[in-house]
């Protein structure tokens, strides 16, 4: 029995609208991937790829700069190692902005959220704030307590050799001479430079490794995004994308390293822990892959803040501890040719990173 052309029309006009809701918020669902058995099995051959590539790109980046002192023109003071630190410090600061930044703000502002209290304050800005501050707290607390017990060892050490000076002299036309020495050049017996260099040693200790937490946090989340996903569609461009990501990342943070002079056993420590995080994190995401639902309220919040607080790390660390340090320094203050070519990696960097951001 066949209905008139005039209700046919009045119902598919109907089923329209009972659709409408359904095709509107298609794309917006907040279960997990089904995905079938054959395209799992494909999946985990670019999972395993991915560490094996990943794994390369990081250590590759990372060690460098620090194999680069033995090569005269990649040695600290030299030009070329202030053009590749500005480059790595503009892959961090764009890996803040451009990358971790905006993953932590879509997670915190998610629909799959049921609770409203996420979507009525951006907590996401909030918290990257947050995370800066306390940077700079641990930046400021740990550089005043080193410096600190610098300048008492240095007092002792001076109390030590005055007492040596008073009781070690022949006669008093000694004594009168040496301590007259004694007051000209100071109670240290150490050159004028030599507290200047230790201080800035270990401003670079303590800016490796708030650094590398910074990275290591951002790193351990996209290798379980990568690892818990079924999509080889997803996956392939991701490859590519996160070697060339954790080997500019690694290049900044081998920089600091090699400034920081740690003893062999902590470069090699610092090292594998960055070259390692990302396939660990994809390891993770393997073995979570079937009951992981990154949609889930639980997953999201946990990304979010971890990601806002990566953020806020690695954007303090790139703007104050690396960029402004070599800029605002006398030698690149001195230098036009310096600072165009600074300024140019900086810019290359931050680019190359942005650019990025379009397949991970």
């Amino acid at each position: 029995m066949s209905l008139p052309r005039d209700r046919q029309a009045l119902l598919g006009l109907s089923l329209c609208f009972l659709l409408l809701p359904v095709l509107a918020f298609g794309d917006c669902t907040c279960e997990g991937d089904s995905p079938d058995q054959e395209n799992s099995h494909g999946a985990l051959s670019y999972k395993l790829g991915a560490i094996a590539c990943i794994l390369i790109g990081g250590t590759l980046g990372v060690c460098l700069p620090i194999l680069g002192k033995a090569v005269p023109a990649l040695s600290p003071g030299s030009d070329l190692f202030f053009m590749v630190k500005a480059f790595a410090a503009g892959v961090i600061l764009a890996t803040g902005y451009i990358h971790v930044f905006p993953d932590a703000y879509e997670s915190l502002t998610s629909p799959c959220l049921t609770s409203e209290v996420w979507g009525s304050f951006p907590f996401a800005g909030f918290i990257a704030m947050m995370a800066a501050i306390a940077t700079l707290q641990v930046d400021m607390i740990a550089t005043s307590h080193y410096t600190r017990r610098q300048l008492k060892e240095a007092a002792s050490l001076g109390g030590a050799k005055n007492k040596d000076t008073e009781a070690g002299g022949a006669n008093a036309a000694d004594n009168d001479v040496k301590l007259s020495i004694h007051h000209v050049h100071g109670p240290a017996a150490a050159p004028p430079d030599s507290s200047a260099s230790s201080l800035e040693i270990l401003r670079h200790k303590v800016v490796s490794q708030v650094l590398e937490v910074g990275i290591v946090v951002h790193s351990v989340i996209i290798g379980i995004s990568l690892g818990a996903s079924q999509s080889t569609s997803t996956i392939r461009p991701l490859i590519a994308a996160l070697t060339f990501h954790q080997f500019f990342e690694g290049m900044g943070l081998g920089g600091c390293i090699t400034q920081a002079n740690f003893k062999s056993r902590a470069v090699i420590v610092m090292a594998l822990f960055f070259s390692l995080t990302t396939p660990v994190g994809i390891g993770i995401g393997i073995g979570v892959s079937n009951t992981y639902n990154e949609n889930s309220p639980t997953a999201l919040i946990i990304q979010g803040i971890l990601n806002s607080a990566s953020a806020g790390i690695l954007v303090y660390m790139a703007l104050v501890d690396l960029l402004a340090a070599d800029f605002m320094s006398p030698r690149m203050l001195n230098s036009g040719k310096l600072q165009v070519l600074a300024n140019a990696s900086l810019l290359i960097g931050a680019g190359f990173m942005s650019l990025l951001a379009k397949w991970a």
